[in-house]
Formats: C-alpha cells, structure tokens, sequence
C-alpha cells in the first residue's frame, strides 16, 4: 500500500511536470506567431506608406489626371484622385473604399483604416513619346503592363496619370487614347494642367521618362472566413480589362488598427494625431500604425483565454521627406 502510494504521488508529479510544460509550450508558441505575424504586418503595410505619393520623378506636387473617374471627370473613384495619395479613416467614418459591417470581408466597426496611392515599385522606362498618336514605346523587351492597366508616367516636368487603351507587344507600346477602357480617358492628351477634351493638353514625354502601374491599396481591419478578423489590403486588380479594387486577406487574427499621422506644418507638428485632426493631408509625412494581435490557439494563455499584444510601428513617407 506504501509502494502503491508512493507510486501515485510520483505519477501525479509526472503528470503536473507534463502538463505544465505543455501549457508553457503552448503559451511560447502563440507568443511567437503573434510577434511573426506583426512583424509580417507591418513590413507589408510600411512598403505601401513608403511608397504613398510617389510618381518616380519627385514631382508629387504637378500631376495630370485623364482618367475620367479622376478629379478632372464626371465621378471620382477613390483610387483615380491623386489627392487621396494619403488619407485616414478613424473609426466610425465612412471610407469610401470599403463598406464597414459583419459580413465578409467588410470593415469592422470601431477600427481604422488607410488608403495608399503612389506608383508601383517596378517601373519601366520610355524610348519615345509620340503624343499625336497617343502612343508610349517602351525601352524593354516585354512588359508585365496590359490594356485596362491604369499607368503613371513622369519626366522632370511633371506626371500623368492615364490608363492603357491597347498593348502592343510586337514593338512593345502602349497606346493611352480616349473612346476605349472602362473607365477610360477623358483625353489623350497628358500635359499638365489637365483638360478633359479628347487632344487635351498635348505634351511629349522625354525619352527615359518613367512608367509604372499605379498602385492603390487601402488597409483595414475586416472579417475573414473563419468568424475572426484579419488585416486586408484592397488592391487595384485588372480585371478583363477593368480596374477592380479586390480585397485580400493578409495576415489573421489582427482584431484591432489604430493609425495617427504627423503633419509636418500646422498646430500638431510636434505630435501624432488622428485622422480627424489633420487639416491638409499633402503634408503628411509620416504614419504610426497600432496593431492589436490575437493567438490562434484560443487557449494558449495562462488564464485559459487567447494571448493578445499590441504593437505600435511608424514609417516615413519617403516622398514627402528630405
């Protein structure tokens, strides 16, 4: 009876080890993924801020906008307005680029969100501009840009924003006329200021000037598949030919974002603040993204419940920078 005592007392030990290691090994992994996934956040979330607002010239402040969902037409997507190259939403305002609600993919309520406009990263350069037939010949063998691509083009002068109306990969050129493309241009000609006729304002582009397709993307908190939230990232997709913004799911279990800025003039020059107390947004020159994180494993706390962390990272607008 001793030795069967004994024997209990050193099983029940064994167990509590057991179980105790478990329990820490549970809690060290989750703690680990929350900290990967932040990372992974913040490192996809810092290229768009970086990028926000740049033409690839450095001539942010003179761009022209034949799109005729662009500021110069009729109805203004949020994608096509230049002046939206950054612009916050805090929470309980409307963003124009996603409706908040419970169902997928929708923006969660009480989070806030961002929306990033700059030309994407791998631009090309032109051989000849030849403005009379709309018409940009490219100085590559092959291009990943196709016809419905919205394109921003700049030389020293100024940058253009228009949309491919027609690829051609035999001389590899890119044709920005109006009539065709949804939503088209309002002119093809790409002198700035921007006049919405269909010659517009002729200008020729200098050979070497930059092309890229523009990069739009607007970031939010929203609800994923599986019932939790997620960080999303809206993205423009050519789709058939047409500009599409389309969510994606980015990284899982964020259930909260919080964002200030730093305007670089005006009464809160010295401080982070939010969307609401921002009085001109072209002077935004910095982004300080509050991210709140939650385990995967539901359990993985020591109170039973899931581990959750709040990170805080801030990125500079390297456009709008010295």
């Amino acid at each position: 009876m001793v030795a069967l005592v004994l024997g209990l007392v050193v099983i029940g030990g064994v167990v509590s080890v057991f179980l105790s290691n478990q329990q820490s090994y549970r809690t060290n992994q989750a703690l680990a993924d929350v900290q990967d996934s932040s990372r992974i956040a913040f490192e996809l979330m810092a290229r768009d801020i970086r990028d926000a607002g740049m033409t690839g010239c450095g001539n942010t402040d003179r761009v022209a906008n034949v799109l005729k969902t662009g500021p110069n037409g009729t109805n203004t997507d949020w994608w096509a307005n230049w002046g939206n190259a950054v612009i916050g939403y805090d929470n309980g305002v409307a963003d124009p680029a996603v409706t908040t609600g419970t169902g997928l993919n929708q923006r969660v309520a009480g989070t806030d969100s961002i929306q990033l406009i700059g030309a994407d990263g791998n631009g090309l350069s032109i051989v000849k501009h030849t403005a009379t037939a709309a018409t940009f010949f490219i100085n590559a063998a092959t291009t990943s840009i196709q016809a419905g691509d919205v394109v921003i083009v700049c030389d020293p002068d100024h940058a253009a924003i228009t949309q491919v109306t027609n690829y051609n990969s035999n001389n590899v050129s890119l044709v920005h006329n109006t009539g065709l493309g949804t939503p088209g241009n309002c002119s093809k000609g790409l002198g700035y200021p921007t006049q919405c006729t269909t010659n517009g304002n002729t200008y020729t582009f200098t050979p070497n000037s930059q092309i890229a397709k523009l990069a739009a993307t607007d970031w939010y908190i929203g609800n994923n598949p599986v019932g939790g939230r997620s960080l999303y990232r809206i993205a423009l997709v050519n789709n058939a030919g047409t500009p599409t913004p389309t969510p994606q799911e980015m990284v899982r279990d964020v259930t909260d974002m919080q964002i200030t800025y730093h305007q670089s003039n005006g009464a809160n020059a010295n401080a982070f603040v939010g969307a609401s107390s921002i009085t001109d947004w072209l002077k935004v020159d910095a982004v300080q993204v509050t991210l709140t994180l939650q385990s995967a494993n539901l359990r993985a706390g020591t109170d039973g419940q899931p581990i959750q962390r709040i990170f805080t990272a801030t990125t500079t607008l390297r456009n709008r920078v010295n």
